[in-house]
């Protein structure tokens, strides 16, 4: 249930003291020296008041549409409140576009004669207030970025900023992570800019990377977590659960 008063992130920042304390012998000295004692520092309360009508979300696909499918879940079992207004693809005929007409979901294809225009169709016509890039490949228009601001998300198979930008999806980051040798890796949840991958980050999810790991069990892994992932930040973009620190950084408020 979500609480319309105030509501806090949960990230508590403990300060590391400047001195290492014995475990030892300074029992007394730790007792009366109650200023070298570190306080909790919090982050600031954020306002959040849940909007009044319900949102609509366009999400753009290129694939089978696994995360779709999560989403739509998501909206059926009433964790995103609102509604899933359009499914935009570059490949019409794909298994999320498919999946999207036999629910009658509106379908549009990308880019259209006018990339230009895609903006307004989807604000004027289908009445979305919110974008979700869920396997999308290509590069989304500049004016499409303006006009979301702050409101079209991405879900990218790896922990950004590392095993990012252009020519890094899919398979291609796995393989990257298993030839790294890293031993983890995730998703990351970003708010859109012009390039790839390199919007503000909102959310992330971690995953072991064993060292007999093949890409594909990798993908695997990695794709459970963006199912969860993904839903959970669309959620909080939906109600208005997002805050802006003074740097541009966006803090996801849980719903109470």
């Amino acid at each position: 249930m979500i609480n319309c008063g105030r509501s806090r992130p949960r990230l508590d920042i403990p300060v590391a003291p400047s001195q290492a304390q014995s475990t030892s012998g300074n029992r007394q000295r730790r007792a009366t020296s109650s200023a070298s004692a570190v306080p909790l520092q919090r982050l600031p309360d954020y306002e959040f008041q849940p909007p009044l009508l319900r949102k609509r979300l366009a999400v753009f696909v290129s694939g089978g549409g696994s995360n779709l499918k999560a989403i739509q879940a998501a909206f059926q079992a009433g964790a995103i409140r609102g509604d899933l207004a359009a499914v935009v693809s570059d490949r019409p005929g794909c298994g999320g576009w498919q999946f999207a007409e036999s629910l009658q979901i509106p379908t549009i294809a990308f880019p259209g004669d006018d990339p230009a225009n895609l903006p307004r169709t989807l604000d004027e016509v289908h009445g979305v207030d919110c974008v979700a890039l869920a396997g999308f490949l290509k590069l989304i228009p500049v004016e499409l970025v303006q006009h979301f601001r702050r409101a079209i998300i991405n879900i990218h198979p790896g922990l950004l900023p590392a095993f990012g930008g252009k020519g890094l999806y899919g398979q291609r980051v796995h393989k990257a992570v298993v030839a790294s040798g890293a031993r983890f890796t995730g998703a990351t949840v970003h708010f859109c800019d012009e390039n790839y991958d390199t919007g503000p980050i909102l959310s992330q999810s971690i995953v072991p990377v064993h060292p007999e790991d093949t890409p594909a069990q990798v993908a695997a892994k990695v794709l459970q977590t963006e199912h969860l992932l993904l839903p959970a930040a669309i959620s909080a973009l939906m109600d208005g659960r997002i805050a802006w620190r003074a740097d541009g950084i966006p803090v996801l408020l849980e719903a109470r």
